[in-house]
């Protein structure tokens, strides 16, 4: 029996994780120039850009460690990050003038092809997935 971060990191896994960490790379530099060179035109979705990286990172490093603990913070990382993705994309619908400059989660993810509001079920259900896996 394989032990909990050996599967979470394996097979699938692998790539999930990886998607995560290019999320994680992709929201922190867009972030980091958004709020560096024009933060005074948006400054509301530039900082849920910021959050969006922040939340990639732990998701990420949390789904790579995978051992019990790790796993706990990956799950509430990958529920903060679908309550955002849910929240933003359905606030950046209703209300286009509170978000004049697209975040990672506006539009449900439109931007990135909707991978970031299909990304959170896939991360939850990896999780779930493995942690049954004998």
């Amino acid at each position: 029996m394989a032990d909990l971060a050996t599967r979470t990191r394996s097979g699938p896994g692998r790539i999930l994780i990886t998607v995560y960490a290019v999320f994680a790379l992709a929201a922190t530099a867009r972030s980091a120039v958004q709020i560096g060179t024009r933060f005074d035109e948006a400054p509301l979705a530039y900082l849920l850009s910021a959050f969006a990286a922040v939340v990639y990172i732990v998701a990420t490093v949390s789904l790579a460690r995978g051992n019990r603990t790790s796993r706990r913070v990956a799950t509430v990382s990958i529920v903060v990050e679908l309550v955002g993705v849910l929240t933003v994309g359905t606030l950046s619908l209703v209300d286009p003038q509170a978000f004049p400059d697209a975040t990672v989660w506006s539009d449900y993810g439109q931007g990135y092809g909707y991978v970031p509001a299909v990304l959170p079920l896939l991360g939850l259900w990896w999780l779930r997935v493995t942690a049954r896996t004998n």
